[in-house]
């Protein structure tokens, strides 16, 4: 039987390569799209064709873009002096919408391949504050350290995103390190 399936397999395995998508997940998606909708499927098809084609990495920020510079790095109204350094482009989207920041943006990407002397060029045209938004952990300490040394001679200010407990969970239901530096960074009630 597995040999009469083997386009719904090969797309089931494709499906299994996106983030937290797991073999049942993969096989339910595949057969909605096939049997129960196929519209939806080849709009889907179709904006992810259309997203390839399209998008791309602002030349300022490394954020997403369907132009050389992104909108935000185009936005006049966007506080200049505050430099929000992130992991990765998703990352904006999340900080975008909920509005949480009206400063400006730098994408690492990777930690293998940042680019200093870029990084530089944008910190040097007017940013007075570098706030660091980076997934909690030692390697991201270390690369905050790295980048505050490379960064030194601007006489910037570098500040990170708070970490802790979050609302609503149980201290039982905390990794040490979070639990650490809520201790750690606690505030005056």
């Amino acid at each position: 039987m597995k040999h009469s399936l083997r386009k719904f397999t090969r797309l089931v395995e494709a499906l299994e390569t996106l983030p937290s998508i797991g073999h049942k997940s993969a096989t339910r998606l595949a057969y909605h799209m096939i049997m129960r909708d196929n519209f939806s499927a080849l709009k889907i098809s179709l904006a992810i064709e259309e997203a390839i084609g399209s998008l791309k990495k602002c030349l300022l920020c490394g954020g997403m873009s369907e132009d050389e510079i992104c909108s935000i790095c185009c936005d006049e109204r966007r506080d200049s002096t505050k430099l929000c350094i992130v992991d990765d482009a998703k990352d904006i989207i999340t900080i975008e919408e909920n509005a949480l920041f009206d400063g400006r943006y730098f994408v690492l990407d990777t930690l293998e391949n940042i680019d200093i002397s870029h990084l530089q060029s944008v910190a040097s045209s007017g940013v007075k504050e570098i706030i660091f938004a980076l997934t909690p952990s030692i390697a991201s300490d270390a690369l905050i350290l790295y980048i505050e040394d490379k960064l030194a001679d601007l006489k910037l200010e570098f500040t990170k995103i708070a970490q802790g407990v979050p609302t609503g969970v149980s201290l039982e239901n905390i990794d040490v390190l979070s639990l650490t530096r809520a201790l750690e960074d606690r505030v005056k009630v």
